[in-house]
């Protein structure tokens, strides 16, 4: 994978002046069916987990100056709720057929609705995401070359953000070796450096206590405390 990567564009500086605002869209699964690889550590809980992930990432994203709106995907009606007092704006998911669908409906209603702003696709499992790291992210992908940027994840094989600017195509390919795929489409991979809780997502055990020890949100602290007590 590194050797197909190699020739492929890098930006190497995060500190560009983002020209227009973003709407960032984050699919949220319904929570019963989310997070399967952690259900042997949560449990009954797992839903709960889910929720507190996805809590945490919404809070970081609505506190980014970059971004001036939040557009959550989903159809389960808790997540809505919680997230929505949060400061998310909740749409259902229409399409319902899995995450790259409910990634492009959600670009269609913010090309719709606000017109004129760039578009980021954001994984809803970053509980250590700092507002200054999405900002920097947003700022570098606001002036990538063709137009379109990804932030490839902590293990340098999916994505954790990809964006595409105004007048630019939003074509997602997450899932699996998406990093490979954003690439090999176009997309211009941004420089990892100096922003660990937004590649940090969180699908197993290994990936949670990293997130803790980077330093997540309370929510997913807490009840990652009691779930690694337990275990």
């Amino acid at each position: 994978m590194d050797v197909m990567l190699r020739n492929l564009p890098v930006v190497t500086c995060m500190t560009e002046s983002a020209l227009f605002p973003w709407t960032v869209v984050m699919p949220v699964k319904v929570l019963a069916r989310a997070k399967s690889r952690l259900a042997v550590l949560a449990g009954p809980r797992r839903a709960e987990l889910a929720l507190a992930l996805a809590s945490d990432t919404v809070s970081a994203v609505v506190a980014c100056p970059e971004v001036a709106r939040l557009l959550v995907i989903t159809s389960d009606a808790v997540a809505g709720a919680r997230l929505a007092a949060l400061g998310a704006r909740v749409v259902p998911d229409e399409p319902a057929n899995g995450l790259n669908a409910a990634l492009r409906y959600g670009a269609s209603v913010a090309s719709a609705r606000w017109p004129g702003s760039g578009v980021a696709a954001l994984a809803a499992d970053l509980p250590a995401l700092r507002p200054a790291e999405l900002g920097r992210a947003l700022r570098a992908a606001s002036a990538a070359v063709g137009g379109r940027a990804f932030i490839p994840d902590a293990a340098g094989v999916g994505t954790t953000m990809y964006a595409a600017v105004p007048g630019v195509a939003f074509r997602p390919l997450f899932g699996g070796a998406s990093r490979v795929r954003h690439s090999l489409a176009g997309a211009v991979e941004l420089a990892p450096d100096g922003v660990p809780g937004l590649r940090r997502d969180v699908d197993t055990l290994e990936d949670l206590r990293a997130a803790v020890a980077l330093g997540a949100g309370f929510r997913t602290t807490a009840l990652a405390g009691e779930l690694l007590a337990d275990a």
